[in-house]
């Protein structure tokens, strides 16, 4: 769902920082070649990335669902010298896709990449983040916040993708749709939890920003 008209939506991607060219080609070749594109994070909300990671400037970021490696590349640009990335799928078919576009990339070497259950993934990373993009499996959102919550630095911030699920999450929920009841649960507990603050920016499909207090 376009929460703005087409015109809007047009208007505020040409007056938002350009698209470098790699990630150009990774969203023109994700069209061209893997299932689901619009899945793709795409030029207005990786730039939005992009901007929050360069103000963050984090020295470890941690990414639940790589898919084709765009958000992965555009919150590469907020990193501080020698900090790195741990980014997590589940889709083996695409980490030979992800890792030509990291190889092509500034970061080669900071973006290390995960295959497999982020649940289980997640315990064995002995690190502390200062930023998070959780944009995987949405009926797991309430337990990948309550697993990373005591990896975060202090100040933190914790990025939650979709949590407007197409306007789903203010329509009469549909029997058997447990992804959206899921989402509403996760909104609650990002307002009322009190170890961080949020604030939940109608971008794209919904994006919510929440900064760690401890």
């Amino acid at each position: 769902m376009h929460f703005l008209s087409d015109d809007l939506d047009q208007y505020v991607t040409l007056h938002s920082q350009n698209e470098p060219e790699l990630l150009v080609q990774l969203n023109r070749e994700t069209y061209q070649k893997i299932l689901q594109p619009r899945m793709l994070s795409g030029h207005f909300q990786g730039r939005v990335l992009s901007m929050l990671s360069k103000i963050i400037n984090p020295k470890s970021i941690l990414e639940i669902g790589t898919y084709t490696g765009y958000a992965t590349l555009c919150m590469a640009e907020g990193l501080v010298d020698n900090g790195t990335i741990d980014t997590i799928d589940v889709n083996e078919e695409l980490v030979d896709f992800q890792r030509k576009y990291f190889d092509k990339s500034e970061w080669p070497n900071q973006i290390f990449q995960h295959l497999g259950d982020a649940l289980e993934i997640i315990p064995t990373l002995d690190k502390k983040f200062d930023l998070v993009f959780i944009d995987a499996d949405k009926e797991n959102y309430i337990k990948y916040f309550h697993l990373i919550i005591p990896m975060m630095n202090k100040g933190g911030i914790i990025l939650s993708d979709n949590v407007l699920w197409s306007g789903k999450v203010v329509e009469k929920i549909k029997p058997g749709d447990v992804t959206t009841q899921v989402l509403l649960e996760y909104n609650k507990l990002l307002k009322e939890d009190d170890r961080v603050e949020t604030v939940l920016l109608p971008i794209r499909d919904g994006l919510t920003v929440s900064r760690v207090k401890h």
